[in-house]
């Protein structure tokens, strides 16, 4: 079945649905389904994408391409609404560079069925779906109506009411209305009033919680800032702005219109012209500013809101809930997860960036109250008529009242999602979930009696291909995925674990199978672990739920309940039910494997030792061998042996941890005689940006030394302020750390950081080849890059191919000495399958390069979002094509030991 995956969008979440779309396309059921990308642009263009765009971290690196960006004096990012008025022709030319325009009416020549990965208005309010009954095409998830009904919250608030359930009191504030600058005081006065302290603000149409504000105190400025926040309109003044300086300010604009967090672009003036592009924007409040004696601009986006909507706060546990189908149509709501905030909102960055809040399933909760929270939202679910699937929210009081919020008719869809979070508890992975949504959906509109006769020929023949499939399931190649391990860079291993157990369970090739690693240096303890601990948020829930089945702990009575009740959803697409966590031997690795796939980052996984476990037992693995393991997992080492053959890197040392213990005073004289600040310090054998710091004075020096050398697991909060440690933040305890000269231009005509991928095979007579790509060109937003910048959806920049120079002949010309560098390390280092090496390049006055070395990861992180699958795109190999390569190699090598 051809399936058209629609992400993208003009809405504010279009980041989000970019991701999820990217989610969907590469964990389809390749036995079953063939993905067609339609990229929808924020003008509403709908675009059969050229796949390779689909792996670029963000929609605004392809979209506007390049060719169609106006001089930017500021490099400002924009997406394609801040190119103002365009004519057809001129949006055919744009188009034409990231794909094939499609009319509606060419739909049924490119597709049987939509998957819509659309978020917000124009995606869940019932417009899409429209379109698509008019050209009879089936799509997922609900109807006409539950989605009108599902992106409105203010309409929501009445339905809930009229159907029984409980509902926090709540007022409209009306556009109109706060446009009158004298009604404002009076309006937060009877909202105070009626509903009490703290008020909840929300847009009524945007999903992904933005536009959101909590008004905590009676505070009128704080109540107006979040009222205007609702609104997408900002007052700027002028004593404000002119006392930023010019970096601030451009600081500001970016948030300011960044769709997410500030109110977007294109914005209206109070004189009722229109603004479309930042750096003109940038440009008129200066000359505003500087050029008459107005004191504040009013700027609001042309999309705003037409009113606000304010709820009473309640205080209580916020939960998410999906409910599903059964094949009589009958609601199960999954297990409701709990969650738990690091701050007072769920807001955008809550729900997608990593650490920032932590999932709990079911809630914790007695079992009476959470089926009573599972029955109400199976009862809202068919009161509001919703179909196929649903993610309702809402918060259950210390006294067990429950209030359900916010219901949505599409969730979001990244791998970390509550969407495939839930599933995975009935033992769906994601590839067996997103068929199931897809087979409901083709039998729900079924049932609008349209299109009769193809709806039940599609679905006859879907059920059939399922059924074959499950009968050819012990065909395939057996990889173990190893992830987890016990350094700080755990976390980010699940997620490249997960990343490719999910892009080879959706392969015809490969039944992988989920390893955790846990224990120490000196024992490692393997488990195998089902789908739903998998699944789990971090490494660390994942190693408290192997334990807890290891000293025999049973199913959460609720768990096996909602077991029980999906057993027909789970049989008909697993072919088998849930198993808890095994721990098992190596040697019972070799028995359930054919291959290992190692998805663990610094120790253990890049440092050999796991490697050596492997090779004892002739087990196929990714990577590089034993030795050059051992090397590249230590940077000083690295550096050491790069700079003995002539490779550029930073001027390096050590420092020890026995030496500040002996003589505090002199162990930090010394490191300042050696290496003027700033300069860096990091671990010499973690990864990932891991303690990675610019030490700027002794003050900072002395606060790493203390947190990396201390005694204690728990971070010294005076030392953690001095070097502006992030939330969760983890920084490793290590008995040395590495200190290196920063890096700088050093007279150089272009400066830039990379980080380049590589790929190995064996030519006919045995010897290594290396495929070097593209190098991306990574923007880091502080001092260095950060994790998420590195491996999150939407977070940070990374240009794939790094901009060398402007004239694309010098620029590949610069580009091809970069990876005559990269390739010569990688042979230095004998770096085998495939590894990421970070680097400086200077680019001189005559165009000579110089390559300056960071450092080699020989297992990369494999997140969704890293770069590296924006550089083997290039050369054709979507993230299927490259594990497969990666494996293959493996298989090869270990054949060609003899030991296969």
């Amino acid at each position: 079945m051809k399936v058209g995956i629609f992400f993208g969008g003009p809405s504010r979440e279009r980041e989000i649905s970019f991701a999820g779309g990217r989610t969907v396309y590469d964990n389809l059921d390749k036995a079953l389904f063939e993905a067609v990308p339609v990229f929808v642009d924020s003008l509403g263009n709908f675009i059969r994408l050229d796949w390779q765009y689909i792996y670029k971290g963000t929609i605004r690196d392809f979209y506007p391409p390049v060719e169609a960006l106006p001089e930017s004096e500021h490099g400002l990012q924009i997406y394609l609404e801040s190119l103002g008025e365009l004519s057809i022709e001129e949006q055919d030319k744009i188009i034409a560079k990231a794909g094939k325009r499609l009319q509606p009416n060419e739909f049924k020549q490119y597709f049987d069925f939509a998957f819509l990965a659309l978020h917000g208005p124009y995606g869940e309010d019932g417009s899409i779906q429209g379109l698509l009954e008019w050209y009879h095409i089936p799509y997922s998830g609900s109807g006409i109506l539950p989605s009108a009904i599902g992106i409105d919250k203010a309409a929501q608030k009445e339905l809930l009411k009229q159907n029984g359930f409980a509902t926090p009191g709540y007022s409209l504030i009306k556009y109109s209305d706060w446009a009158d600058h004298s009604k404002r005081e009076s309006i937060f006065e009877q909202l105070v009033a009626q509903l009490g302290l703290p008020l909840v603000l929300k847009a009524p149409h945007q999903g992904s919680s933005i536009g959101i504000s909590i008004v905590k105190e009676k505070d009128f400025t704080t109540f107006e800032t979040g009222v205007d926040r609702s609104f997408f309109t900002k007052t700027i003044y002028k004593s404000q702005w002119l006392a930023m300086g010019e970096e601030k300010q451009l600081t500001s604009i970016k948030q300011l219109v960044d769709i997410r967090e500030g109110i977007g672009m294109p914005v209206l003036l109070q004189d009722g012209s229109i603004i479309y592009h930042p750096e003109e924007l940038f440009n008129h409040i200066n000359h505003t500013f500087s050029s008459s004696a107005t004191d504040s601009i009013t700027l609001t986006n042309v999309e705003h809101e037409q009113q606000v909507l304010v709820e009473a706060f309640i205080q209580g546990k916020e939960f998410s809930c999906i409910v599903v189908q059964d094949e009589q149509g009958q609601p199960i709501a999954l297990p409701p997860t709990e969650i738990v905030k690091g701050n007072e909102m769920f807001d955008y960055r809550s729900k997608y960036l990593p650490g920032l809040s932590r999932k709990i399933t079911p809630i914790n909760l007695p079992v009476e109250q959470i089926q009573q929270i599972r029955k109400d939202c199976s009862k809202l679910f068919k009161d509001f008529g919703f179909n196929v699937y649903a993610r309702l929210d809402g918060f259950i009081t210390e006294t067990g009242d429950i209030f359900l919020n916010d219901p949505n008719t599409t969730s979001g869809m990244l791998p970390s999602s509550f969407f495939f979070h839930q599933a995975a508890e009935i033992g769906l992975n994601p590839s067996q979930f997103l068929t199931y949504i897809i087979r409901t959906s083709v039998a729900e509109r079924l049932k609008t009696g349209k299109d009769t006769v193809k709806l039940t020929r599609l679905l006859q023949k879907l059920d059939k291909s399922i059924q074959e499939q499950q009968a050819h399931r012990h065909d395939k190649i057996r990889v173990g995925v190893i992830m987890g391990g016990y350094s700080s860079e755990r976390h980010i291993s699940v997620e490249s674990g997960r990343n490719i157990y999910e892009k080879l369970s959706s392969s015809t090739k490969y039944e992988p199978l989920p390893i955790f690693l846990t224990g120490s240096n000196e024992s490692h303890r393997l488990y195998t672990i089902p789908i739903n601990v998998m699944l789990k948020d971090n490494a660390d829930d994942i190693k408290e739920k192997v334990h807890y089945f290891e000293k025999g702990g049973k199913p959460h009575p609720v768990l096996a309940q909602i077991t029980e009740e999906a057993e027909s959803i789970t049989r008909k697409y697993t072919g088998s039910t849930l198993q808890e966590p095994q721990r098992i031997s190596y040697e019972q690795l070799k028995n359930l494997t054919d291959a290992v796939f190692i998805a663990l980052h610094g120790r253990p996984g890049e440092d050999g030792a796991l490697q050596a476990e492997l090779e004892k037992l002739y087990i196929p693995y990714n990577g590089s061998g034993i030795r050059s393991s051992q090397i590249t997992i230590n940077k000083y080492e690295t550096n050491e042996i790069l700079a003995k053959h002539g490779v550029p890197v930073a001027k390096h040392a050590m420092a020890l941890k026995e030496d500040w213990m002996q003589d505090k005073e002199a162990f930090f004289q010394g490191i300042e005689a050696a290496f003027p600040y700033p300069f860096i310090a990091k671990p010499a054998d973690d990864g990932c940006s891991s303690a990675v710091k610019k030490i700027k004075n002794r003050q900072e020096l002395a606060a790493f030394s203390h947190l990396i050398f201390r005694e204690m697991e728990e971070l010294d909060t005076e030392c953690a302020r001095t070097l502006s440690l992030g939330f969760k933040e983890e920084f490793p305890n290590k008995a040395g750390f590495l200190v290196e000269t920063l890096i700088s231009r050093n007279g150089a005509k272009h400066f830039l950081e990379i980080t380049g991928g590589l790929l190995t095979k064996y030519d006919p007579d045995g010897t290594v080849n290396y495929e070097i790509f593209e190098a991306s060109e990574a923007l880091a937003e502080g001092e260095v890059l950060s994790l998420e910048e590195k491996f999150l959806a939407g977070e940070g920049q990374n240009i794939t191919p790094a901009r060398y120079a402007a004239d694309p002949v010098r620029r590949q010309k610069i580009s091809d000495k970069v990876k005559e560098d990269l390739r010569r390390v990688a042979q230095i280092l004998n770096i085998e399958g495939y590894a990421r090496i970070d680097a400086f390049v200077r680019v001189l006055e005559n165009d000579e390069v110089e390559t300056i070395i960071i450092e080699v990861n020989s297992l990369p992180g494999m997140t969704p979002a890293t770069c590296i699958f924006h550089q083997t795109a290039i050369n054709g190999y979507k993230p299927y094509d490259f594990i497969d390569r990666i494996l293959q190699y493996g298989v090869e090598r270990t054949k060609m030991k003899g030991q296969l």
